[in-house]
């Protein structure tokens, strides 16, 4: 099972709940806003979740349009995908944030 560790605002870890391997995942995607950052980041999905489906990415431009947010869905096999997929996107440069 799938057991990550979160921040909060005290900067206390806490755990998060449980995951049951395999399942459908959402993940939430925050970088700077660009023409190309859609791709960027289903290229990096892609590679970690085989299957991934391209045309289910919802987009949402952040209120001054400096930011955007990306939901994707995956299928997560376990924890080591989800690890790995999470640092790819953050080594992009690009991502602020993955929720």
């Amino acid at each position: 099972m799938y057991l990550a560790m979160t921040q909060t605002p005290n900067d206390v870890d806490l755990p998060r709940p449980k995951i049951e391997f395999p399942c459908d995942y959402s993940i939430r995607i925050v970088g700077d806003a660009a023409d190309d950052f859609v791709e960027a980041v289903s290229d990096v999905v892609e590679r970690h979740a085989p299957g991934f489906d391209r045309a289910s990415v919802k987009l949402s431009d952040s209120r001054n349009g400096r930011f955007q947010s990306l939901r994707v869905m995956v299928h997560a096999t376990g924890e080591a995908q989800l690890d790995a997929l999470f640092q790819d996107l953050k080594a992009t440069g690009r991502v602020h944030m993955v929720l």
